[in-house]
């Protein structure tokens, strides 16, 4: 059953899952550029050209847990005897980026932090100053990204790793034309696609190896409703307890893997050590990086701000045990595209879990492409009688068409063998106030969610399409815990009942979509929110589009 990147070399015109929206780079000038990369290319390939590195001399490892640390001391007075481990879920996306905030604020040793995106925006700057700060207190700070969302953004990087007690890294790095956008650089590695068509999507966040937060959050505006055009509805999990140690021990597992290197060896800059600083002083500094907005008093779960409970010396947590998965760094080289699930992979395990449940399955991914694996496992488990409900996108709320086109071949097969679908609808997600505040922004669905018979949950950062399956590495935790399941449960309960459109099957075997409007139940019987151009340009698409890339 991928990231919020796509690459599709079907027409002249690539579109990139941006996480918030679907960037087109359109042929213009720049494409110049692109004939001039892939003449170097054709002289000397992309891959040929990566730089050669001491593994042995750059190898680092988590630093291991201090109980004397002030958070080690909450954790401690927080956790009940015999507790696995506890965990708070954070739907709302400012509570979320306030947590990561009030984490290194209070670290004292070590920060380790591994994102598929980091926006160089307020938001990602605001992190950034914020991780400064903290190593210039002498913690050490870990930063692993993604190279996908790095254009144009290696002055920020470099700057950031010439800060006494930071170290980034990148994850499968484009050898060269890094400041000339997306497009570019992947023309510039026409030879070597199979390789940088695959992306690390992991989201992890590690304060003093007691405390993370992980779940389907980048670090960008619109993941924090601060996007001007787009936010996403999005859920990610703080955790303490056992489940912590396991959790940098994959850290550690990406940060010394072959595919990773550091910054320094593959980002360009013409600035000096003394401008890199006056730079990143600059952009990160107040004239330029406005602090997020205030907070509301609390989230629909009813919780208030993570700090207040951190100042307190005491959270409020909810307990249960688990096991954290996450892709070898390796999978997408060893792989196929659309092959057998390795028995290691996050899809895999969390699959399993699925196939084994009882009475029920619910899900919500914003990229869902079932199958043929999919399809299987949704007959097996609704001829046993377990129920199967999906929330997705839809195809007026995607911020990738392409991907609502694999998804959209399944439905009336889904809702045969008696699948509940729903979709996401971008105007009663802005109708919603009450939940997120959406206001004039486009509301597009990111969590990636499963709950298992209202006992078992996977938080994490896979989607259920091929690309997670097969291609991209994901990590995400599945977790035995009814009080957990049960408020997953309510947060995707208020998406789909007040935010989305429940898809059915007329008796002539058309599709409809139902949902309610200030005057009652409302019935549609056509796609609800997409233009026509959006539909015929699927349309026209849909022979060129090969599933196992979705």
């Amino acid at each position: 059953m991928a990231p919020q990147m796509r690459t599709m070399p079907v027409m002249p015109v690539i579109h990139c899952r941006r996480g918030a929206r679907a960037t087109e780079v359109r042929p213009n000038l720049r494409w110049l550029g692109a004939v001039v990369a892939v003449v170097l290319v054709l002289l000397g390939g992309c891959a040929s050209r990566m730089p050669v590195i001491d593994r042995a001399a750059i190898a680092s490892e988590a630093i291991p847990a201090r109980p004397d640390t002030e958070l080690a001391r909450i954790v401690a007075a927080s956790t009940p005897e015999g507790a696995h481990s506890g965990f708070r879920l954070m739907p709302l996306g400012s509570f979320s980026l306030d947590t990561r905030i009030q984490l290194v604020r209070r670290a004292q040793v070590s920060l380790d932090v591994q994102y598929y995106h980091l926006e160089g925006d307020e938001t990602g700057r605001w992190l950034l100053r914020a991780l400064r700060e903290a190593a210039d207190r002498g913690v050490r700070v870990r930063l692993l990204i993604d190279d996908f969302y790095t254009s144009g953004h290696d002055d920020l990087f470099l700057a950031f790793a010439a800060i006494p007690n930071v170290q980034v890294r990148v994850f499968n790095p484009f050898c060269c034309a890094r400041g000339s956008g997306q497009t570019v650089r992947f023309l510039a590695c026409i030879g070597d696609w199979g390789r940088v068509n695959h992306r690390m999507h992991n989201k992890l966040f590690i304060a003093d190896g007691v405390a993370a937060v992980f779940g389907g959050r980048n670090i960008a505006n619109e993941y924090f409703l601060r996007g001007e055009s787009d936010n996403f509805i999005d859920l990610d999990a703080l955790v303490v307890g056992k489940l912590v140690e396991p959790m940098a021990a994959l850290f550690d597992r990406y940060w010394n893997s072959d595919p990773v290197y550091p910054y320094e060896a593959v980002g360009h800059t013409q600035l000096d050590p003394p401008a890199l600083r006056a730079y990143f002083d600059r952009v990160t500094g107040p004239d330029q990086t406005a602090p997020p907005p205030l907070l509301p008093p609390n989230d629909i779960l009813g919780y208030g701000p993570i700090r207040d409970e951190l100042e307190d010396g005491k959270l409020g947590l909810v307990w249960g045990a688990g096991h954290v998965f996450a892709d070898h760094p390796d999978k997408p080289f060893n792989g196929s595209v659309g092959g057998e699930l390795l028995e290691t992979s996050v899809t895999y395990n969390v699959m399993d879990a699925v196939r084994k449940a009882q009475r029920e399955v619910t899900a919500s991914s914003p990229y869902f492409v079932p199958g043929a694996r999919g399809m299987e496992t949704i007959r097996l488990l609704r001829e046993r009688g377990v129920r199967f409900s999906v929330l997705t996108n839809s195809l007026g709320a995607t911020d990738e068409p392409l991907v609502h086109l694999g998804y959209s071949r399944y439905r009336v097969d889904m809702l045969r063998l008696g699948a509940e679908l729903y979709e996401l609808s971008n105007q009663r997600v802005k109708r919603n106030n009450r939940l997120f505040h959406f206001g004039s922004s486009l509301g597009r669905l990111h969590a990636k969610l499963v709950i298992i018979d209202r006992r078992q949950s996977f938080i994490g950062s896979m989607n259920l399409d091929p690309r997670s399956a097969t291609i991209n590495t994901e990590i995400g935790a599945v977790i035995d815990s009814p009080q957990l399941a049960r408020e997953l449960q309510r947060v995707i309960d208020l998406d789909r009942l007040q935010s989305a459109y429940r898809v059915r099957l007329r008796p002539d075997g058309a599709l409809e979509w139902l949902g309610m409007d200030e005057d009652g139940d409302m019935i549609l019987e056509r796609e609800p929110e997409a233009s026509l151009w959006l539909k015929l340009r699927n349309w026209l698409l849909s022979p060129l589009v090969p599933e196992e890339l979705l």
